[in-house]
């Protein structure tokens, strides 16, 4: 059976960091690339950020330069660090895998419905 759980959200001030994580069970996690997704208050989801198999990462504008992700593939575990945290960051974070080895990642984080698994999703809120 799969497992996606993800952990380290909360609430954190304007300017704070947090350090989100994602761990999957019950499949072999290099063989996916993953990414990190997001639901602001009242809007859709969106993808802020991926990694491939290879450890090559990519950004949305929105999070470039402020946030980094990265991956342990020996403790099947994806990770956000977030910093600089600005209050248009709040949502629903969630952490998705994806087999597909076709698209890039750009085309990738517009594509959710190649993913295969999702986490549950976990609330960030910055406060202003």
């Amino acid at each position: 059976q799969v497992q996606v759980v993800e952990s380290g959200g909360g609430s954190v001030q304007a300017g704070g960091s947090l350090r989100l994580s994602c761990r999957i069970s019950g499949v072999r996690f290099d063989d996916y690339a993953m990414c990190w997704f997001r639901r602001p208050p009242g809007a859709k989801r969106e993808g802020i950020s991926c990694i491939n198999r290879r450890k090559n990462t990519y950004y949305a504008d929105s999070v470039k330069g402020r946030f980094t992700i990265s991956r342990d593939n020996d403790e099947n575990t994806l990770y956000l660090e977030m910093n600089s945290a600005k209050p248009e960051d709040t949502g629903v974070y969630y952490c998705a895998a994806s087999s597909n080895r076709y698209y890039g990642l750009p085309s990738l984080m517009l594509a959710d419905n190649e993913f295969d698994y999702w986490g549950q999703g976990i609330r960030v809120t910055v406060s202003s």
